[in-house]
């Protein structure tokens, strides 16, 4: 069974996003970039499945600028056997909306018909966790949403799901959609051979217009701007204190 990998390149995890003078976004220069981490446990959930003989291939793809490669030979390192990049204007970068993204997803899903997507929940330089929802609406296959398990047997995947009230599970047939959820697994440090041996994997390079993708954005970003600085907590002496202050800052709200 073939699995297919969508990673996004992302400000890594760790840094503290800038926000540029004018408000325009955030500054990217100079900014340590990385695999989204959602993605990386999807990487490695692949790879688990390949090696207990469920997955036989493992393509890894990436929709964003040229320097996007770096995350999919990140991929190839893990263990992903080739990989696939829809390479954008660098203006556009990695800021390609989810709807377009799904539509680029369609096609190489139709082009390359895997057994099974896993795919990270959300990104985390837009939460947007809209991408494994809209494929699975165009592609008209069941999906698994926040997985915390997966187990495939036969023509079905059994996805373990983390929600609101606790955890629920679902039985889908393949092909199906699977969006991970951190406690889904701890991914795999690339070692030195394997990060060498990714060098020489196919990498394939395509355009939008390749796959006859309009991805123009249809949202204007008005202002990016740092969140408001926490004030300061007030100590108070009593019970009756405490009662007073909470019923005056109801009546302001």
């Amino acid at each position: 069974m073939k699995v297919l990998v969508p990673v996004k390149r992302v400000i890594d995890y760790n840094v503290r996003p800038r926000v540029k003078a004018d408000g325009s976004g955030v500054d990217l220069a100079n900014v340590k970039m990385s695999m989204n981490p959602f993605d990386e446990i999807a990487v490695e959930e692949a790879i688990r499945l390949r090696e207990k003989g469920v997955a036989t291939e493992i393509v890894a793809v990436s929709i964003g600028p040229a320097k996007a490669a770096e995350t999919l030979r990140t991929a190839l390192a893990m263990g992903a056997d080739r990989a696939i990049l829809v390479e954008t204007p660098e203006e556009i970068g990695s800021a390609v909306e989810p709807l377009a993204v799904a539509k680029l997803l369609k096609a190489i899903w139709d082009e390359e018909r895997p057994g099974l997507v896993v795919m990270g929940k959300q990104a985390i330089d837009d939460d947007s966790n809209q991408t494994g929802q809209m494929l699975a609406a165009l592609t008209g296959r069941p999906q698994g949403t926040f997985a915390s398990k997966v187990e495939v047997a036969g023509d079905h995947v059994t996805v373990t799901r983390e929600v609101d009230g606790g955890l629920e599970t679902v039985k889908l047939a393949l092909p199906a959609i699977v969006t991970t959820d951190l406690r889904l697994n701890e991914p795999r440090y690339a070692s030195l051979p394997n990060i060498m041996k990714a060098k020489s994997k196919p990498l394939a390079v395509r355009s939008p217009a390749d796959y006859g993708v309009d991805i123009a954005p249809r949202l204007k970003v008005l202002r990016v701007a740092e969140p408001p600085v926490r004030q300061a907590g007030v100590m108070v002496g009593s019970v009756d204190e405490l009662v007073s202050k909470l019923k005056t800052l109801g009546a302001v709200a």
